[in-house]
């Protein structure tokens, strides 16, 4: 059973695609949102999904007080089923998730919000050259003080910010996935990781 852990929603459950998408355990869910909420970085932010599944992540932010998501998820069916997690969500907080059902690099392209914190959520089969384009295409939507999250297994290594003009702020294993946090490459001294 997946559910919104905390905020406005918390208890909601949440329906998962029956198949094709690897929801973010609730353990897991909970310390990333335990830190998030710790650098006050969800209050009236604008959030993005990638590889949204369900819209978890997402769906956690507005419950926990994010102002906006977008929730992109290529799969019909999945798609679908975070339309409905979304609209329950919406009834619960106010706040409105949108779910977009097109292939991640295109939205990529079309986007037009600056966006707060950033969730990467792919299958662990996707390869790494394919998430460093992502993440390059993601670069120019981050607001300056962004947070990006990736989680993938912990065997495919850490993301290549570089490449995207990002920097590495921290990481944690759950057995055997990892939480890769970065944020934009041009963060002064006072602010960024020293901030948070």
């Amino acid at each position: 059973m997946t559910r919104i852990i905390s905020g406005r929603a918390g208890g909601i459950r949440l329906d998962v695609p029956p198949a094709g998408t690897r929801p973010t355990s609730d353990r897991v869910r909970e310390s990333l949102f335990a830190a998030l909420e710790s650098t006050g970085m969800l209050d009236g932010t604008t959030v993005l999904d990638l590889y949204a599944g369900s819209g978890a992540l997402g769906l956690e932010s507005v419950s926990r007080g994010a102002a906006a998501c977008d929730l992109v998820e290529k799969n019909a069916r999945a798609a679908q089923i975070a339309r409905r997690n979304a609209a329950q969500i919406a009834k619960a907080t106010g706040a409105r998730a949108d779910v977009h059902a097109v292939a991640v690099q295109a939205f990529l392209r079309s986007a037009a919000r600056t966006y707060d914190v950033a969730f990467l959520d792919p299958p662990y089969d996707l390869d790494g050259q394919q998430l460093r384009d992502d993440l390059a295409a993601l670069r120019p939507l981050l607001a300056d003080d962004a947070i990006v999250v990736v989680e993938r297994a912990t065997r495919s290594g850490a993301p290549d910010w570089a490449h995207a003009g990002l920097a590495p702020l921290r990481d944690r294993a759950y057995g055997d996935t990892t939480m890769w946090w970065g944020e934009p490459a041009d963060q002064s001294p006072s602010s960024g990781a020293q901030s948070r």
